[in-house]
């Protein structure tokens, strides 16, 4: 069975070295739903608590939300962050209270006190399903990663383990000690 949620995140982007509209730095609305699956959970009748799912995926997702999300060689990239430094807001600002989880991987690097995602290649949608599920594959047992933005539609499927311990009493991931962070049971 699956748990299902789904986030709204708007971003600014562009498609460097296009030929097309999306040549131009533009904006989106995008719905990420992530799709969690186990087995029934039977002290809390439920596979994943989708409050906890949340919890889980927005402290890194949180980075994408009024973001720009620039590829690696595009030539904005210094631009961008010059007139940040000029801003004085490059290292972040007191106001910006949107800062999730610095990241970096082979695909993507967040800068979360600045705003801005740099990406591998292009952030098409097919590309932010691969970067979410690059970042959350060891978090949430993730059976499909849908991302739609404007007309633009991609999901991806993936074989889960169903290896996830959780609380009876609450439903969400035990730590490594087998402790449940959120009401303190612990595995015997």
């Amino acid at each position: 069975m699956r748990s299902i949620t789904a986030f709204d995140l708007q971003y600014a982007h562009r498609f460097y070295g296009f030929k097309g509209e999306a040549q131009y730095l533009h904006g989106h609305t995008g719905v990420l739903t992530i799709e969690v699956e186990d087995t029934v959970n039977e002290g809390v009748n439920m596979v994943f608590p989708c409050n906890e799912i949340q919890k889980t995926a927005w402290a890194v997702l949180k980075n994408f939300d009024h973001a720009l999300i620039l590829r690696e060689d595009d030539p904005l990239l210094p631009a961008v962050l010059d007139v940040y430094e000029k801003q004085g807001i490059r290292n972040g600002h007191p106001q910006n209270q949107m800062k999730g989880e610095a990241f970096k991987t082979e695909l993507a690097t967040a800068y979360p006190d600045c705003r801005l995602v740099v990406t591998k290649e292009t952030m098409t949608v097919e590309g932010m399903i691969k970067i979410v599920y690059d970042l959350l594959k060891d978090k949430l047992n993730i059976a499909k990663l849908t991302f739609t933005s404007g007309v633009n539609a991609a999901s991806a499927e993936y074989e889960t383990s169903g290896g996830i311990d959780r609380c009876p009493l609450c439903g969400i991931a035990l730590d490594e000690q087998g402790v449940c962070p959120k009401c303190g049971y612990k595995k015997k």
